[in-house]
C-alpha cells in the first residue's frame, strides 16, 4: 500500500504519495514537454498561446478549473455564483492534441535531474514553469489563521458567503444584544484593493439586502470596519484615488481604523493593539505569501518566497525552469520590491515565456522580458470606482463602467459570452437572484486507493527521460 495523503484543495480527496511512483503520461513522442504547475491568470495565459507540434504541455492544479479571482469577493458577499468566474480547464483546452490536465499538488522539484514530485506521482520535463500564485499571509498567527476567512479560493468564498448569511440568521434567533452585535459585526483587515472592495460589497449588503430579506433585523445594527496598518486606504494608489474610496466608504457609514496593526483574534474579540473589537467576523486581506516550489537552494527564495528569476524570467541559474506571477521576484527600477502581485504581470510574462520558448525551439535569440504597467482599478461599491492609467486619474460612475468592461472582457474570453453576461452582470446590478442561501458541504469516508510499485515503475519508460538541449548562447543547468 502507498501512504495516504489528504489535502482539502486538490480534486481527489485521497490520494497516495510514493516517490517511486511515475505519473502517468503519454510518452511525449519526441516533442519538448513542458509542466506548467498552476492554473491561474499566467498558468492559463502560457498554456493557451504555447501551441504547435514541437510541445506537449502537461498543466497541474490542485484544482480542475481556473478561478477568475479578482471577483471572489463578490461569491462571498451572495452577489454572484461562483461558476459564473470558474471555468473548468478541460472545457477551455477541449481538442487540444498532446495537451494533458493532471489535477493533483506539485510538492517539489529536483532541478538538476529535471524531475517534479506531486501527490500522483513524479514527471520529468523539458521546461518547467511555476505559476502556483500567492496564499494568504497570516504572519505566523495561528489564530487567524483558524479563525479569519480569506479569499484565495472558491471554497474560502463559498464559506465566507455561509458565515455571513448564517451570522444574519443567528443574530435573528438570539436573545442577548451583546452576542446580537457581535454576530452584526464584521471586519476587514487590509486597506488595499480586495479590502475596499470587500467593504463596499458589504456596505452594499447592509443597504440592498438586510431590510429586503431580513425585515425582522434592524440593519442599521451591521457594523462595517476597515483595519489598515498604513496611513491611508489604497496605499498603491495615487493620493486621490486614497481619498475617493476613504470619502465614498465613510459616506456608508463604513469605519477606517488606520495604523492600526491586529495582534490575536480568538473568542469573538479581535485584537487590535489600541484596542479590541468584539466581532465573530474577521475577513483577512492583510498579504500574501508566494506559494513557491520547494527544492531550490535558499538563496534562490526572495522576498515573500518568491523566486528570484532573471530577465527572461527563468529561475536565478537555470535556464529551462521558470517562475512567473505571484512566485516570481523580478525587481525593476520603478517596482524595487518586485512586480505587483496582480493579474497583468503574471499574464505579460507568460507571454513571453511562450515566445521565448518558440524561439528557443528553433535556436533564435530570445527576448528580454519588459513590465508594461497598463493602469491599476478598485470598486468601492455599486456604480462607483477608482481607476489610474498613467498620469490619469478618475473615478466615480466613468471609473466604475470602465472597471465592469474590463472584467467582463476577461470573463468573456473564456466562457459563453451571452450566459455570463446576463448572469453575473443582471445579478451584481440588481441582487435579483436566490444566492442568500446557506450550503454546508457533505463529507462521507471514501474508499483508499492502492498501487503497486512494480506496476508504477513500469508506467514511465526510460526512453521518456528528457533529452538535454541548450538554447542558444545557453549553457544546460
Amino acid at each position: 500500500m502507498s501512504e495516504f495523503i489528504e489535502s482539502e484543495d486538490c480534486a481527489c480527496e485521497e490520494t497516495y504519495k510514493d516517490e517511486h511512483v511515475w505519473m502517468n503520461i503519454p510518452d511525449k513522442r519526441g516533442r519538448q514537454r513542458v509542466v506548467i504547475i498552476g492554473g491561474g491568470f499566467g498558468g492559463l495565459t502560457l498554456a493557451r498561446k504555447l501551441k504547435g507540434e514541437n510541445f506537449q504541455i502537461v498543466l497541474i492544479d490542485k484544482s480542475n478549473h481556473h478561478v477568475f479571482q479578482p471577483l471572489l469577493y463578490q461569491v462571498s458577499t451572495a452577489a454572484i455564483e461562483p461558476s459564473t468566474i470558474s471555468f473548468p480547464f478541460r472545457n477551455i483546452f477541449r481538442g487540444r492534441e498532446c495537451f494533458h490536465i493532471r489535477a493533483c499538488e506539485a510538492l517539489r522539484v529536483a532541478p538538476k535531474e529535471n524531475i517534479l514530485y506531486t501527490t500522483i506521482g513524479k514527471l520529468t520535463f523539458d521546461h518547467l514553469v511555476i505559476a502556483t500564485g500567492a496564499d494568504t499571509n497570516y504572519f505566523g498567527n495561528k489564530n487567524l489563521a483558524l479563525y479569519t476567512m480569506a479569499l484565495k479560493k472558491t471554497s474560502e468564498a463559498l464559506y465566507n458567503r455561509n458565515q455571513i448569511l448564517e451570522s444574519f440568521e443567528l443574530a435573528l434567533s438570539t436573545n442577548s444584544a451583546e452576542e446580537r452585535q457581535r454576530l452584526m459585526t464584521f471586519v476587514v483587515v487590509g486597506g488595499g484593493a480586495t479590502g475596499v472592495e470587500l467593504a463596499g460589497a458589504l456596505a452594499e449588503m447592509k443597504k440592498f439586502v438586510l431590510p429586503r430579506d431580513y425585515p425582522d433585523l434592524d440593519a442599521n445594527l451591521m457594523r462595517i470596519v476597515v483595519v489598515s496598518s498604513s496611513s491611508c486606504l489604497l496605499p498603491a494608489f495615487k493620493e486621490k484615488s486614497s481619498k475617493e474610496a476613504a470619502d465614498y466608504l465613510t459616506s456608508r457609514k463604513v469605519e477606517l481604523l488606520f495604523n492600526t496593526r491586529v495582534e490575536d483574534f480568538s473568542n469573538g474579540i479581535l485584537k487590535l493593539k489600541n484596542g479590541d473589537i468584539h466581532t465573530y467576523n474577521v475577513f483577512w486581506a492583510a498579504g500574501v505569501r508566494a506559494n513557491s516550489l520547494e527544492g531550490f537552494d535558499k538563496e534562490l527564495y526572495g522576498p515573500g518566497n518568491r523566486l528570484i528569476v532573471d530577465q527572461f524570467n527563468r529561475v536565478k541559474g537555470f535556464d529551462r525552469i521558470y517562475a512567473i506571477g505571484d512566485t516570481a521576484y523580478f525587481p525593476t527600477q520603478k517596482y524595487p520590491n518586485g512586480l505587483p502581485q496582480v493579474a497583468q504581470p503574471a499574464m505579460q510574462q507568460a507571454t513571453n515565456i511562450a515566445y521565448n520558448l518558440k524561439k528557443w525551439i528553433n535556436s533564435e535569440p530570445l527576448k528580454e522580458f519588459k513590465y508594461f504597467d497598463k493602469g491599476q482599478m478598485a470598486t468601492i461599491g455599486k456604480s462607483h470606482a477608482v481607476v489610474e492609467i498613467g498620469s490619469f486619474c478618475f473615478g466615480g460612475i466613468l471609473g466604475w463602467l470602465l472597471w465592469l468592461g474590463l472584467h467582463l472582457f476577461y470573463i468573456l474570453g473564456v466562457k459563453n459570452r451571452i450566459v455570463i453576461f446576463m448572469d453575473w452582470f443582471l445579478s451584481y446590478l440588481t441582487y435579483s437572484n436566490a444566492l442568500q442561501i446557506i450550503v454546508l458541504p457533505l463529507r462521507k469516508k471514501r474508499h483508499t486507493i492502492s498501487i503497486r510499485k512494480d506496476e508504477a515503475l513500469c508506467s514511465n519508460p526510460v526512453k521518456d527521460t528528457p533529452e538535454i538541449s541548450k538554447a542558444p548562447g545557453d549553457t544546460a543547468s
